[in-house]
């Protein structure tokens, strides 16, 4: 990790490090959980797995109380809209505010924030005085601590365990997340069903004492020194020209925002399948969320082993999961649909985890907030912008040309994408034989040339 202070840029990545790099040893793979050694990740890990529960709580309980006030599907829209909003319109301010501070102390302020906004909703719950509009202000100021969070804890992961555990640390993340996603709604449904939606917003504010005294137990001296960015004018215009200017950055963005518009509306999807096209009512939305959830979980655990992150796993992964949306697109019962969720669910998670860590170890510590910060404005604010769309080719064509569209999209995007970094990192296609099996990869020109048979 550079941390000079005169660093402009990331420094050149060996062979052994660069993602791009077709033919680098295979590099043996680390211990699942091996981050977790870690004293301040494994601190930083418990806080999250209670924080993350708390968090799925809050999502469950704050839409069906906004159904229950309104009764409109559209308030319910507005509500995850206006939450989503702030990244949109200030992520990459808030990515410049992130360069510039320290994460810690910044995480500490940010997730106060967010329990203060958990327990005011609670209050007026419970007191019998919440209002719709009070939700969606909730729900916005939310959004605006998301801006500066999100980023400050996408970047203060490579602080807890340094350049070599990145990959692990990041897949445990998103194990982590995804385990709470089984949980969380699991339990806002008992309690809402039993004492009421204010007790789940008590709750998820209660579970923010998790992860600060987590915070606050950190060793200081233990974590990976970081330069940071000083003060200064034009680093938002400093920050884009930083992520034009290298090609493995701004095409895996790019990758992600198309899946993320296209593939990745869910939500759409799935009850669009339960409800018209199996006839089988919320029963069957569960049980797709829940398989696809399943699957996200194992996939996270399986780049959690993987010692590195490669651009040819992440475009092999897009592929994948573009594909498999058609094919499941195009599946006539109920229960092959639902089966087909869980390797769904392991694909879309290797995007996620393998274009997370390929952009944070391709960036300089200094740069990685505002990078970051586009990146997740980028993911984040897809689904909210593809979604209408994507649910008018739903409506008027049905959910299976919608789905088979979606995977198409995706698919497509990865093909060309991996074209064009194939073409800039001076690559060709190369197929023959490795231990009998037939072996399809991208090698160095002139490999290929020294490969070839002499006329």
């Amino acid at each position: 990790m550079s941390t000079g202070s005169g660093a402009a840029s990331a420094p050149a990545p060996d062979g052994h490090d660069d993602p791009t790099t077709p033919d680098t040893p295979r590099t043996s793979r680390t211990s699942m959980f091996a981050s977790l050694k870690v004293r301040n990740y494994r601190l930083f890990f418990v806080g999250q797995v209670v924080s993350n529960i708390g968090t799925w709580m809050q999502r469950i309980a704050q839409d069906w109380l906004v159904l229950s006030l309104t009764g409109s599907s559209a308030a319910v829209g507005i509500t995850t809209a206006l939450q989503f909003l702030p990244m949109l319109l200030f992520g990459l301010y808030g990515g410049v505010l992130v360069d510039r501070l320290r994460k810690r102390p910044t995480l500490l302020v940010t997730q106060s924030a967010m329990a203060l906004t958990a327990l005011f909703l609670a209050v007026l719950t419970l007191t019998g005085h919440v209002q719709v509009w009070h939700v969606y202000v909730a729900a916005f100021a939310m959004g605006l601590a998301t801006v500066v969070d999100n980023p400050a804890r996408q970047s203060f992961v490579s602080e807890l365990v340094g350049r070599d555990q990145l990959q692990n640390a990041v897949s445990l993340n998103s194990a982590n997340f995804q385990s709470a996603r089984l949980v969380g709604p699991a339990v806002a449904g008992l309690m809402i069903t039993g004492v009421g939606t204010g007790w789940a917003f008590l709750a998820n504010g209660l579970s923010f004492v998790a992860p600060l005294s987590c915070l606050l137990l950190m060793r200081a001296r233990d974590l990976h020194a970081v330069q940071r960015a000083p003060r200064g004018k034009g680093q938002l215009r400093e920050g884009l020209h930083y992520v034009a200017g290298r090609p493995e950055l701004i095409w895996t963005i790019t990758l992600v925002g198309f899946i993320g518009t296209f593939g990745f509306n869910f939500p759409v999807f799935l009850s669009a399948f339960a409800d018209d096209v199996f006839d089988a009512g919320a029963g069957a939305y569960s049980l797709f969320n829940t398989l696809m959830a399943v699957g996200s979980l194992a996939g996270a655990l399986l780049a959690a082993r993987r010692g590195t992150a490669r651009l040819r796993v992440l475009i092999a992964a897009a592929v994948a999961f573009g594909a498999l949306e058609i094919v499941a697109a195009t599946a006539p019962g109920l229960w092959l649909f639902a089966l087909l969720m869980v390797p769904i669910g392991v694909f879309s998670m290797t995007v996620n985890v393998t274009a997370n860590t390929s952009i944070q170890m391709s960036t300089d510590p200094a740069m990685r907030g505002r990078v970051m910060a586009l990146y997740m404005m980028v993911f984040l604010g897809g689904s909210p912008v593809g979604a209408p769309i994507v649910g008018w080719v739903t409506d008027t064509y049905g959910a299976r040309v919608g789905f088979a569209a979606g995977g198409a999209v995706a698919a497509t995007a990865a093909v060309v994408i991996g074209l064009v970094l194939a073409r800039v990192g001076n690559l060709r296609l190369a197929v023959g034989w490795h231990r009998g099996h037939p072996q399809v990869r991208f090698v160095p020109r002139e490999r290929r040339e020294a490969l070839a048979p002499a006329a």
